[in-house]
């Protein structure tokens, strides 16, 4: 495996849109969400070790799953778990842990990605990943993967590129934020449009270059901890100086500033899992399209649900189409997947119950 290649997993969020399985103390990266046998966090770190060495993969998470990465990832040390004591958003931890590699490896690069996306043709994303690094080994880029729109999404941001560009990996034209639905149906109209997976991929002196020129103060703030990072003294520096980071995405804060900006569409199938909608699009279905996780079911009259329970134990079903039903300890959630947005504000209501 080549030495110079390194990843940073993003573990922080929080997933409500899952709960009452997703929670706060054990978010969704956590849990094996499909049935697999693997959480998805166990996935993505066994997708990227196939082409990156696992000691060279760095796990960004809140203070609080620190013992779940340990434990669901047992071959990571503790110096690879980097631990934000505040929510700053992508930017800040993405330049934290840029400068702890460029401090150890000044000619790596690397591949920043979520922990809790599902791609199942792993072999397309290896050599898609393979592309990129050969591609960032070579020239000053910020190269993100694209996701192949299936259908007008307006919960995705989108990526526009050169439509004249006839190479694999084109330029970026702009980032789009997320469209209506007549917007977003223009865009998969016009052919040069591609869903913002959150996937990035850079040289370690390309990222910190764009840092240093759009966010001069952030930048500043972090250069500070040089000496420390990789040390015994680093985490007393962040814990003194992440906070006063500002709180912005690496979209924000970097992309869509910079004229460097290049976009590889990707090859694999691809899914954020970002609602029980999503997971309902991935799990395997009856004849009436009912999705089935962890429980034994008796279905009457029933389509287009999707199940889950914990407890493996029986649920009857009867009249209910659309719906999504979750047994969870102790929260039975029965809500229309036509309203699945509105999880996070029930997950709200119910903590204050």
């Amino acid at each position: 495996m080549n030495k110079n290649y390194y990843a940073i997993l993003m573990a922080g969020g929080v997933g409500s849109r899952f709960w009452p399985v997703s929670t706060t103390e054990f978010p969704k990266q956590f849990h094996d969400m499909l049935g697999s046998g693997d959480t998805l966090i166990q996935k993505t770190f066994g997708r990227l070790s196939k082409l990156i060495p696992a000691e060279n993969i760095l796990i960004l998470t809140n203070e609080l799953y620190n013992d779940l990465v340990l434990e669901q990832l047992p071959m990571v040390k503790q110096e690879q778990v980097l631990l934000e004591p505040a929510m700053r958003n992508t930017a800040p931890c993405i330049l934290y842990a840029s400068l702890k590699i460029k401090k150890e490896n000044p000619d790596a690069v690397m591949v920043v990605a979520p922990s809790d996306h599902w791609i199942e043709d792993e072999e397309a994303f290896v050599a898609n990943l393979q592309q990129c690094f050969d591609f960032c080994q070579k020239e000053d880029a910020l190269l993100t993967l694209g996701i192949q729109p299936t259908f007008p999404n307006t919960g995705f941001g989108y990526i526009e590129y050169d439509q004249s560009d006839e190479n694999q990996i084109k330029k970026v034209n702009q980032f789009r934020e997320k469209p209506n639905y007549e917007t977003a149906k223009s865009f998969l109209e016009a052919g040069n449009f591609l869903w913002n997976g959150g996937i990035f991929i850079w040289s370690v002196k390309s990222i910190t270059t764009a840092f240093e020129k759009f966010q001069p103060q952030m930048n500043a703030l972090f250069l500070n901890g040089m000496d420390c990072y990789n040390t015994s003294s680093e985490k007393d520096f962040i814990t003194q100086n992440y906070a006063l980071a500002e709180n912005i995405s690496i979209d924000y804060a970097v992309m869509e500033n910079a004229s460097n900006v290049y976009v590889l569409p990707a090859t694999f199938d691809w899914n954020d899992l970002g609602t029980w909608g999503q997971l309902h699009e991935k799990i395997d279905k009856d004849e009436n399209n009912n999705g089935v996780i962890n429980a034994k079911v008796i279905l009457e009259n029933a389509s287009n649900n999707i199940i889950r329970s914990d407890a493996n134990k029986i649920i009857v079903v009867d009249g209910l189409h659309d719906y999504i039903i979750v047994d969870k300890e102790g929260v039975l959630m029965i809500y229309p997947k036509s309203k699945e947005q509105d999880i996070k504000r029930i997950t709200g209501l119910a903590n204050n119950l």
